[in-house]
């Protein structure tokens, strides 16, 4: 299987992120170190090829500013709701892993979807099947059928919320006609 040939200039954020990565990982900015790193970043973009990310070409502001600050609620709270199952139901919390559908196939969007999810506590992402778009997620204080469907329904919220921040025409309009 023959990969297409990606361009300097396509590839350039990578190879500048893998250098500013070597970078920090040694605390040593000096020229020969970052000229190191350009070498091997430019090794490991030949020899680990990773498919190109395909952004949608759009990004709402106006969705992503109430969105930034849902989330940050979301993390408050889930936060003092960790505190209080810790503290006062210790080791009888119920847990379990849920798997939730996403209406979107490509790949960052899942991937984003994902990270929100783990960053808010009591949530992790444990597997990604790519072929169904399905991400499974471990839920803290999962007690029964509802509390799983509650789960699914707040994963699907996290995903429209990004699909109408960045999310394609087509997954917006779909986003869209769900809602109404």
């Amino acid at each position: 299987m023959s990969r297409r040939r990606v361009s300097l200039r396509q590839e350039l954020p990578l190879l500048v992120w893998l250098v500013v990565v070597w970078g920090a990982l040694w605390q040593d900015f000096s020229p020969g170190n970052l000229l190191f790193g350009a070498l091997l970043a430019v090794v490991v973009a030949r020899m680990f090829y990773l498919p190109p990310v395909e952004l949608s070409g759009r990004f709402n502001l106006l969705y992503a500013i109430p969105f930034a600050l849902a989330f940050l609620g979301k993390v408050v709270a889930a936060s003092f709701q960790v505190m209080y199952l810790a503290v006062v139901r210790g080791p009888n919390v119920t847990n379990a892993v849920v798997a939730v559908p996403l209406r979107s196939h490509q790949d960052l969007m899942m991937t984003a979807t994902g990270h929100v999810i783990s960053l808010i506590p009591g949530s992790l992402v444990v597997e990604v099947d790519r072929s169904t778009s399905t991400l499974y997620i471990h839920g803290l204080n999962v007690k029964n059928a509802e509390d799983v469907e509650n789960l699914r329904r707040e994963v699907r919220a996290i995903e429209a919320g990004l699909i109408r921040v960045m999310g394609t025409r087509e997954e917006l309009d779909a986003v869209r006609l769900e809602a109404a």
